[in-house]
Order: C-alpha cells, then structure tokens, then sequence
C-alpha cells in the first residue's frame, strides 16, 4: 500500500499541545469581563447527540455487508484521524520554518518515523480497506489523498500514485459524499453509533455532513419497516 503510506509519511509529525479549560468538577467557569470587572458564569458543555435510526436490513447478506463494513470502518478509521490531527499539526510547524532546507530536512525526520511507527500496519490492509481509508482522509481532512500528496510532494508524484492505485480499483481522488453514496451513507452511520458507544473517540469532520437529511435518502421508508 505505497501510495497509502505516502500520506502519512508527509501529514504526520511529533507534537503535541493541549490547553486546559478551568474546570470545577464538570461545570467549566468562564468569566465576561465589563469595565474591568470579571463577572464569573457557568456552563456545562454537553457534546451533540444524534438519534440514530433503528437497523433493518433486506435480508442476511444485506446484514453480513454491513458487519463487513462496520469491521473494516473502525479499523481504519484510527489511521484517518492520526492524518487530520498531524497534518494540522504538520502545517503549523512548517509554516514556521523559513528555509527550504530546513523543511525537507523536517520532512525527511518525519518520514523515518512515520515509517518506523506505522508501514508495517499500513501495508496488511486489504484494498478494500485502503479505499476506505482514501474517504475518511478526506471525511478528516477536507482534502483528497491525491490532493494531499501533490500539495506535499509534487503533481508527477501524485500522478504516479493515483495510477498505480486504479490498479487495485482505488483512487485517491475518491471523497467522502454520504447523501451520494450509499456505502459513505453506512460508513458515516458506522461512525456516529461507534462515537456514541465510545468505540471510537470522536473528531468532527473537516465539513458539514447533514445526518438526517442522508436518513431521509437511504433509510428504509416507514411503510417497509
């Protein structure tokens, strides 16, 4: 899976930072400052909820795809989420170097651990896996693998890949789209139930994914429940 490892050999680095909010037990205290006075308020802040639709499935094999999907989706979901957090973290440092050399040198620090930490996981998935991979990149992300590789590396480079990759049926062009796909639809469906039952630990996607209104398109209609 080369093509695949490429993204992470350049959106990935290691740091790390994080900002503690005043808290006392569960309730955050937060403070409006008037006229130089701090006037202190409480909120508790509860995290959104999605009612999700009941299961129903056609028949057997309309069920086992989707255990198949669900198996394959929380296994490589972790890999999507490690490319968001360290692509944010990857641009912020690089734009705080100055020299060229010293961002190809970054790079090339990056590359060793990248592949030290993750390629032998990265390569024992299946091509089915990969281009699931590819969507929940770009579900994190925002942004295409392909368009990832060629902003960090070059356009020949992200050539190359994507035509290597239509080998194996899977381009790295491929976005997340759940009101247009139905597989993305199950995907996102996957994700929102594994969030709530803290299978998986929750980031928000890098766009507006409306939940019901995919509902609404590919849930089975009331009247065939």
């Amino acid at each position: 899976m080369k093509y695949i490892l490429s993204i992470f050999l350049f959106s990935s680095f290691i740091l790390q930072s994080q900002v503690d909010p005043v808290k006392q037990d569960t309730t955050v205290v937060e403070y409006i400052i008037i006229e130089g006075d701090s006037i202190p308020r409480t909120a508790i802040d509860l995290d959104e909820v999605l009612v999700l639709p009941e299961l129903n499935f056609k028949n057997r094999d309309e069920r086992i795809r989707y255990l198949v999907l669900r198996r394959k989706t929380l296994k490589v979901y972790p890999y999507a989420k490690l490319a968001s957090d360290r692509l944010e973290s990857l641009q912020d440092r690089l734009s705080k170097l100055k020299r060229k050399r010293d961002k190809k040198r970054y790079a090339k620090v990056i590359q060793r651990y990248i592949e030290d930490e993750f390629s032998e996981e990265l390569k024992k998935l299946t091509k089915t896996e990969g281009q699931i991979l590819i969507k929940l990149i770009h579900r994190q992300t925002g942004t295409t693998a392909f368009d990832l590789i060629k902003e960090l590396r070059s356009g020949w480079r992200a050539f190359w890949f994507n035509n290597t990759a239509k080998i194996f049926d899977i381009s790295l062009k491929k976005e997340f789209n759940p009101l247009k796909e139905k597989e993305d639809y199950l995907i996102e469906d996957i994700l929102q139930r594994a969030f709530q039952n803290q299978q998986l630990d929750r980031q928000r996607p890098a766009f507006e994914i409306d939940f019901y209104a995919c509902v609404n398109k590919w849930g089975k209609p009331k009247s065939e429940k």
